[in-house]
């Protein structure tokens, strides 16, 4: 009898009922949802980092030195302590490269080419044949196969047949070419420590060629002669979950220890992927952990609406429970139907909700930066999903049944005497439990700040999240509406006292109405204000979030384009690298730089120079880095910059005469039109006249191209030589004005001044220099003047913590002269583009160049797909949109029953003459005042917070923090238009309800 009964008693209140259902439903899917997000984002966060992760960070190497009898031995150990490891055997690929053997017809040379021969598995698998086949195993003759490059430089081709001999014991080998071969990517991080193989050539002391590539066992059986064998484990990784990481990263890291256990003493184990999973694992747990901020959030949020909706139907109900009560009923009894109500509306939202998170996460994997990502969500309902909803839906069924519960006690005439006008402050209030809740919200804010993340050491010392941290946003938000309820009375009367005094009816008596009950009108301006605050701080999370990816990127690259790798090389000299660089497509602005770490004042910092001249173009600052513009310290750091004697014309060659007092080294400091520094060695001079006669050409290697005009910059010899130039000749014609100068070092015709530079902050204390001070510092092992000319708080290109110094390359290059020191050779090349892609695929397509590229836009756009760092932007959004269906279905269900428990007094306002706008104007001023004074106080509580919680909840990928530090950023304009459509939607509430009450006939008017 008790199910009909509970059944009917339900539809008797279909209105709150169906709020309450609403609420449950709305509850118990976000948090559902959340939840399932939370765990694949997670999941996907970590395939998504070892997908995009390099060869080198996924890749375990064993190296040992083998011969023919132990290779085998050792092949099965490695093969099986990997298995032993991964849980499977993972792909092992076995490189080794022999000894040296002559170059045919070279034997007995003094310095002769040489030849390498080798082995790797699974080659065809990552090179295609241009010509021929693969070489086989067996027979007299060696078959081999030989790169592209190789055999352009050796002049090898398939079908070739040569003898060559062993450079240690003059074994000869007959090898037959049977095919040539072209690796896919010659720059993969599969050929790091095969530059042989990617380049074909090796020049140094010896130029070697090859390898030439036989099969394993025809290189174990002819070329194991104490050699190195290097074993590189490709493990896969795709299944990988983040509850296995750490126990994967510790096996890995094992796997030395057991080799050298089974007999493998030789055997070097190298590898990232330990640190990689260790890593990754943290990142994930961070992830998660900041994925209970919005959780918690929404579940406070769902609480409070639920306990308001509950308060509005015991309330409703408290003359029926008391009448009950007075039937005989007791509280037992009550409380069971109570609970059956809230369970008859709880039980469906727990089954429907698992079923309904998939599809709202596909909603949210529509999102721009989810979708860009690659990360595709398709979360399933599983056992798990379905505890998530119950528990979920039954503490929603608590405290649903909790207010009638706790007014089952009252009787009929204790009812009737509680009812009237409300107090003006509520229990919470009373009790000060809102200033209690504000310490413990302040407390766990400043732990976020001081530990700077969700995630500490635990006892133990792992890690582990803590709880106070991860509920002090949610404790916050609370603690701050709950003292903006304090208002709520004071405003209600100073509304009153304003609209009294004219002479309009409808707002002075909406105005009294709120003052009369302000309780009434609290509930719901609380829940708009958190709802609303919750909206902002998520809004400006994923912006703040944004713009940290773009300032992490700008820092890190700092240029659009920034190429680093040896000043000089075969291919692209000193003096040919920076034509070739400036030539790529898209290039509107070029600096050579010198970037490297060196010794200020005994402190280890980064020693950058750029061209000053070219920062406005190439040098991102964020502006709040530094009090000045990236112009303003343009201007500031040039220094003394002459010394220059422009050759003529395009020489290549250059005769140097000179005259000396002592036999001295000396060198010749020249630069071209890009602004390139190059030191060319004179030998030693002898007393008297010398003449050196230089060929320029090698300055720009095979491939590159001297960028004109070229400069003498100097001439340097010791300090007792007494070195006079008498002369320059280019191409055999003299140089106007090259003779006269008696000169030690030239460059600046005086001592130069302080050498200007810009300092980090941190770096300026600790040599207790002020901005326009100078100093004699040890800078680079000598000591040195310096002018700080500015100070920025973190130096782009600069690790974390890590101090900066930037100088003018001009200026640098000259001072250095001044003081005889070696010129600073261009180790970087910083490029402003159009675009960067035509200039990357050159780039990729000569790695003979041996350049490094980081590109500004590709690194931007790697920081903002990475599932695991921009984990929090999908769960704010589900946050955000519950936060907005909770203020919503609250705000309606309050006005329709407030105006509902009022519909004699619209009925007496009809019957003395209230037309429509009146009692619109009514309804519109009390509604107003909620609306309003809850879009202030959650717009202001979201700042306040926001403030202090979301630059420590944004982190890097790898769970660290941000550098720069993270910019706080509130998108006022989508703020506003958030505020308005929510404005919108309650005034077409209000509106709606005031016509409804207008034209619907109630009893009270008959």
């Amino acid at each position: 009898m008790r199910a009909p009964l509970v059944v009917k008693r339900a539809l008797d209140e279909p209105l709150l009922l169906l709020a309450a259902l609403g609420s449950i439903l709305l509850a118990t899917t976000t948090l559902v949802a959340l939840s399932m997000y939370a765990s694949s984002i997670a999941g996907a966060g970590v395939r998504r980092a070892l997908e995009t992760a390099s060869y080198r960070q996924t890749t375990t190497t064993i190296s040992a030195q083998v011969d023919a009898r132990t290779f085998p031995a050792y092949d099965r150990m490695v093969r099986d302590e990997l298995a032993a490891a991964f849980g499977a055997p993972p792909g092992v690929t076995t490189s080794l490269r022999s000894d040296s053997y002559v170059m045919p017809g070279q034997d007995g040379e003094e310095l002769p080419e040489l030849l390498r021969f080798g082995s790797h598995d699974g080659l065809d698998r990552h090179a295609r044949l241009v010509e021929g086949t693969w070489p086989r195993t067996g027979g007299q003759v060696v078959e081999a196969a030989i790169s592209e490059r190789a055999a352009g430089a050796t002049g090898f081709e398939a079908g070739r047949e040569f003898v060559t001999k062993a450079r240690l014991d003059g074994s000869a080998v007959r090898v037959r070419v049977v095919g040539v071969f072209r690796l896919d990517d010659p720059v993969s991080g599969r050929w790091a420590g095969e530059e042989l193989l990617s380049r074909g050539v090796e020049r140094g002391e010896y130029t070697t060629y090859g390898p030439l590539m036989v099969t394993q066992e025809t290189f174990a059986a002819r070329f194991a002669t104490g050699v190195r064998a290097v074993w590189a484990a490709e493990p896969d990784l795709g299944a990988l979950t983040p509850e296995r990481l750490g126990p994967l990263a510790q096996a890995v890291g094992r796997v030395g220890e057991r080799l050298a256990a089974a007999g493998c003493v030789n055997c070097l184990t190298a590898g990232e992927l330990p640190a990689l999973l260790t890593q990754l694992g943290t990142a994930s747990l961070v992830a998660r952990s900041t994925m209970l901020i919005p959780v918690l959030q929404l579940l406070l949020l769902a609480g409070y609406a639920l306990m308001l909706t509950a308060r509005l139907l015991a309330d409703h109900r408290r003359m029926e429970v008391a009448l009950l009560r007075s039937r005989g009923a007791g509280t037992a009894r009550l409380a069971a139907l109570a609970g059956s109500e809230a369970l008859l509306v709880a039980v469906p939202c727990a089954v429907v909700a698992p079923l309904l998170g998939p599809p709202l996460l596909a909603l949210v994997g529509m999102l721009p930066w989810i979708r860009s990502s690659g990360v595709r969500l398709a979360p399933v309902a599983d056992a798990g999903t379905y505890l998530v909803s119950f528990g979920v839906a039954l503490a929603a069924a608590v405290l649903l049944a909790l207010p009638a519960v706790a007014g089952a006690r009252r009787t009929y005439v204790e009812e009737q005497s509680a009812r009237g006008r409300g107090g003006r402050r509520g229990l919470i209030q009373g009790a000060g439990a809102d200033l209690a809740l504000l310490a413990v919200a302040a407390l766990a804010i400043w732990q976020l700040q001081r530990y700077g993340g969700p995630v500490t050491a635990t006892a133990a010392g792992g890690l582990g999240i803590d709880p106070l941290i991860i509920s002090g946003p949610a404790l916050a938000l609370l603690a701050g509406g709950l003292l903006g309820l304090r208002l709520v009375p004071r405003v209600s009367r100073l509304a009153e006292r304003l609209t009294s005094r004219r002479p309009t009816l409808a707002p002075a008596l909406g105005a009294w109405q709120v003052s009369r009950r302000p309780l009434k009108y609290a509930g719901p301006a609380l829940l708009l204000t958190l709802a609303i605050a919750i909206g902002v701080v998520s809004m400006a999370t994923t912006s703040t979030w944004q713009d940290s990816q773009r300032d992490q990127a700008d820092h890190q690259a700092a240029a659009d384009l920034r190429l680093s790798g040896p000043s000089e090389g075969p291919e692209l000299g000193a003096l040919g690298r920076g034509t070739a660089f400036t030539a790529l497509p898209g290039v509107t602005a070029a600096s050579p730089a010198f970037r490297a770490p060196t010794e200020v004042g005994g402190q280890s910092a980064l020693l950058l120079a750029l061209d000053a001249g070219r920062l406005p173009e190439l040098f991102r600052l964020r502006p709040d880095l530094s009090e000045l513009t990236v112009a303003q310290l343009s201007a500031a750091l040039p220094g003394d910059r002459e010394g220059r004697l422009e050759l003529p014309g395009r020489p290549r060659t250059l005769t140097v005469r000179a005259e000396s007092r002592a036999a001295a080294p000396a060198r010749l400091v020249l630069s071209d039109a890009l602004g390139v520094w190059r030191d060319l060695p004179l030998g030693e001079l002898r007393l008297g006249g010398n003449r050196i006669e230089l060929d320029l050409t090698p300055l720009a290697g095979r491939a590159g191209t001297i960028a004109y005009p070229l400069s003498v910059r100097g001439l340097v010899a010791g300090d007792e030589s007494g070195l006079r130039l008498t002369g320059l000749s280019v191409d055999g014609r003299d140089v106007p004005g090259a003779d006269g100068q008696d000169v030690t070092a030239t460059g600046p015709a005086r001592e130069p001044r302080a050498l200007p530079v810009v300092l980090t902050a941190g770096l300026a204390a600790t040599l207790k220099l002020d901005p326009g001070q100078e100093g004699s510092v040890r800078f680079a092992g000598r000591v040195v003047r310096i002018e700080v000319v500015g100070l920025v708080a973190s130096m782009p290109t600069s690790a974390p913590d890590q101090q900066g110094v930037l100088a003018d390359w001009e200026t640098l290059q000259a001072y250095e002269l001044a003081a005889a020191q070696p010129s600073r050779p261009a180790t970087e090349w910083w490029l402003a583009t159009t675009g960067s892609a035509a200039a990357r695929e050159i780039l990729r397509s000569n790695p003979q160049w041996d350049v490094t590229a980081v590109d500004r836009r590709e690194l931007a756009a790697e920081l903002r797909d990475d599932p695991l760092a921009g984990a929090l932007q999908g769960g704010l959004t589900l946050g955000f949109a519950g936060a907005l269906g909770f203020a919503v279905l609250g705000f309606l269900v309050n006005a329709v029953v407030a105006a509902r428990e009022r519909r004699a007094e619209f009925a007496v306002l009809r019957a003395l003459g209230a037309g429509s706008r009146q009692l619109f104007g009514m309804l519109a001023t009390e509604q107003a005042f909620v609306i309003g004074l809850s879009l202030a106080a959650g717009t202001g509580l979201a700042v306040v917070v926001g403030n202090l919680v979301v630059p420590r909840i944004v982190l890097t990928g790898q769970a660290s923090a941000v550098t720069p530090g993270v910019l706080f950023h509130v998108p006022w304009a989508s703020v506003a238009v958030m505020l308005a459509l929510v404005t919108l939607v309650l005034v077409a509430i209000v509106a709606g309800l005031a016509r409804r009450m207008w034209r619907g006939r109630m009893l009270e008017e008959r």
